[in-house]
């Protein structure tokens, strides 16, 4: 059975830190493609980031410079590493895994950004 399960999503204040962590089991994690999601209020599915299986990363126009995406095979996890966060970043998170042939949505976790 596979899971992917999205963890680390808090109430922060504008400038704040979060590292979010997606976590999958019942699959060969280090095959997959890995991106990062979010849906604000009222907004569509928008890529975060994302991090190919060889490590290659790719970021949406609106973190470039605050957030990181990375891996780590050994644990079946990636990470979102997010600085400098903004009213604006909130929303709910989701972990995608992509392969051919499959994919994978976590349930998410929820972002706030507020003071």
């Amino acid at each position: 059975q596979v899971q992917v399960v999205e963890s680390g999503g808090d109430l922060v204040q504008p400038g704040g830190s979060l590292r979010l962590s997606c976590a999958a089991s019942g699959v060969n994690f280090g095959l997959y493609a890995v991106g990062w999601y979010r849906q604000g209020p009222g907004k569509g599915r928008q890529l975060v980031a994302g991090i190919s299986a060889s490590g290659n990363t790719n970021y949406g126009d609106s973190v470039k410079g605050r957030f990181t995406v990375s891996r780590d095979n050994t644990k079946s996890t990636s990470y979102l590493q997010m600085n400098s966060l903004k009213p604006e970043d909130t929303a709910i998170y989701y972990c995608h895994l992509r392969k051919t042939g499959a994919e994978h949505w976590g349930q998410g976790t929820q972002v706030t950004v507020s003071s």
